[in-house]
């Protein structure tokens, strides 16, 4: 296994993040329109397109530990590209890998902060939701339910004070 196919590899996986970090600011729009038809429609994608990414994630992982053992080198429990990187011999091959590792750790952080910042929006829409359902419902302050004591006129239970119930 050649380092070029790890960047290959790598490559594939930085346009799939980019493509990924597309939808995920295109939620953060349908989350503000509340639009939920088209980020039902924009989830299914993004299942789609993690899907996608786990499986060249897997290819990326065989690639590495066959490029590890080629070496000679010992196995961590999860080989990765710095083990890789670590590894390598030829200085051009390796410069390409350490540039597109460090384009795909940037790309994860913009996508962790636009998931962070969708996920906020959908925790404050919820909350606006339920503040509202609590205004509109009715406060129950009688008991529609009539008990045995009661009907018997023996509503002792409710004629105590809250003092008396703190004790």
């Amino acid at each position: 296994m050649s380092i070029a196919n790890i960047v290959v590899t790598l490559e594939k996986l930085e346009k799939m993040h980019k493509s990924l970090l597309e939808l995920a600011l295109a939620k953060t729009e349908y989350i503000k329109q509340g639009d939920m038809e088209k980020l039902d429609q924009l989830i299914k994608n993004e299942q789609s397109h993690v899907a996608a990414i786990n499986t060249i994630e897997q290819q990326r992982q065989v690639m590495v530990t066959d490029y590890l053992r080629a070496k000679g080198i010992a196995l961590t429990d999860t080989p990765s590209v710095a083990d890789v990187i670590t590894a390598a011999e030829n200085s051009e091959s390796t410069q390409s890998l350490v540039s597109v590792r460090e384009r795909l750790v940037e790309l994860l952080n913009q996508l962790k902060m636009q998931n962070d910042l969708n996920q906020k929006l959908v925790m404050n829409s919820l909350q606006f939701i339920n503040i509202t359902l609590d205004a509109m419902r009715p406060q129950q302050t009688e008991q529609f339910n009539y008990s045995g004591a009661q009907i018997r006129g023996n509503t002792e239970v409710a004629k105590r004070s809250f003092n008396e119930f703190k004790a």
